[in-house]
């Protein structure tokens, strides 16, 4: 009868948003309801809009489609989150608990796909989640919508972060720049 008690306690707690620590930490690398983004070596050095994505549980776990049938959990396959979008989990159907489901459901669809770096990719892993939360009344998350919106809404979890995601991409204009005006 205890372990009954302290497990309806332990859900409470889960559910009380006032009870929850909503703080990004990128120094431990927790992002509570978030979708987090890295660049993608040399792909996000030409178009640094385009990069990895993954999407965290309630208490800031990431989960990310790393490749095919594989779901990386708490380490993301191209390194330390550089973005991060917060979403606000009360317009996920459900809630804490209904987002926290959707990502583990998520997850495990994607363990069983291949993956395509154009169609079934890491973006649709977050679109998938987000589908079946139903979040912001909406069924119709998808890769472009979220590469815009990451690109939109997306905060820098550092100043290393920003360096890590446009510093390439300016030193190639930079260089394509200089080589072209020395060419004249």
């Amino acid at each position: 009868m205890r372990d009954e008690e302290l497990l309806s306690e332990t859900q409470e707690f889960s559910d009380n948003p006032l009870s929850m620590d909503l703080v990004v930490n990128p120094a431990r690398q927790r992002f509570p309801f978030c979708i987090v983004w890295t660049p993608l070596p040399i792909l996000s050095y030409f178009l640094p809009f385009i990069g990895h994505m993954g999407i965290a549980t309630s208490t800031g776990v990431i989960r990310d489609f790393a490749g095919p049938y594989h779901v990386s959990e708490d380490n993301m396959a191209f390194g330390k989150p550089t973005k991060y979008w917060q979403l606000n989990h009360a317009k996920a159907k459900g809630g804490v608990q209904g987002w926290d489901s959707a990502v583990a459901e998520a997850s495990e669809i994607y363990k069983t796909r291949m993956h395509n770096l154009c169609c079934d990719n890491c973006h649709s892993h977050v679109a998938t989640a987000l589908n079946l939360m139903c979040y912001d009344n909406s069924n119709s998350w998808n890769m472009v919508k979220l590469a815009f919106l990451m690109l939109v809404h997306g905060k820098y979890a550092s100043v290393l972060g920003f360096l890590k995601t446009w510093a390439p991409f300016c030193l190639l204009v930079a260089t394509a720049t200089l080589f072209c005006l020395f060419l004249r």
